[in-house]
């Protein structure tokens, strides 16, 4: 798993889980950002935008780490 810190939450990424749906990078665009190294970047996001996002992969490869 990789983790991207925002303040006090950590974003996990499990790639493997992944299946590309999209849903992060058009649900939050200025977070997730897959054609970009490092693609999740957390300090252009709100703390609830950022878990209100996350909330909605449906791979269940992004997490919210508290």
């Amino acid at each position: 798993m990789k983790t991207y810190a925002k303040k006090d939450i950590k974003i996990g990424w499990e790639p493997e889980k992944c299946t590309h749906s999209v849903k992060c990078a058009l649900g939050l665009s200025k977070v997730f950002k897959p054609k970009e190294k490092s693609w999740i970047q957390p300090e252009n996001g709100s703390k609830q935008e950022i878990i209100n996002q996350v909330g909605k992969c449906l791979s269940g490869a992004l997490t919210i780490q508290y």
